[in-house]
């Protein structure tokens, strides 16, 4: 089980790696431009906001779940290889 998720999780973290840094890059960028007016002639809060939501690609309906889909998937293959919910085995004391 743990092989077939490792297996998941190789070919999964390259293809999810772009659309995730580019909206938490998006999402942080916007709220700096926004809040502190920074760079206000350079770029503008309505095209970060439409390259945050997958609307400059005509892909504003799917991209929010696309993107939350695959991190789910990164999340569970990712936890599922850590052993963090393994059950611990009891060793006798001899």
């Amino acid at each position: 089980m743990k092989r077939t998720f490792r297996k998941y999780h190789r070919v999964l973290a390259p293809i999810m790696c772009l659309p995730l840094a580019l909206t938490v890059l998006t999402g942080m960028l916007t709220t700096v431009v926004g809040e502190w007016q920074v760079g206000s002639g350079v770029i503008s809060r309505s095209f970060l906001l439409s390259l945050h939501t997958g609307e400059i690609f005509g892909l504003a309906a799917i991209y929010p779940i696309l993107n939350g889909l695959g991190l789910l998937a990164m999340l569970i293959t990712g936890i599922t290889m850590s052993g963090l919910f393994r059950k611990s085995r009891v060793t006798p004391n001899g």
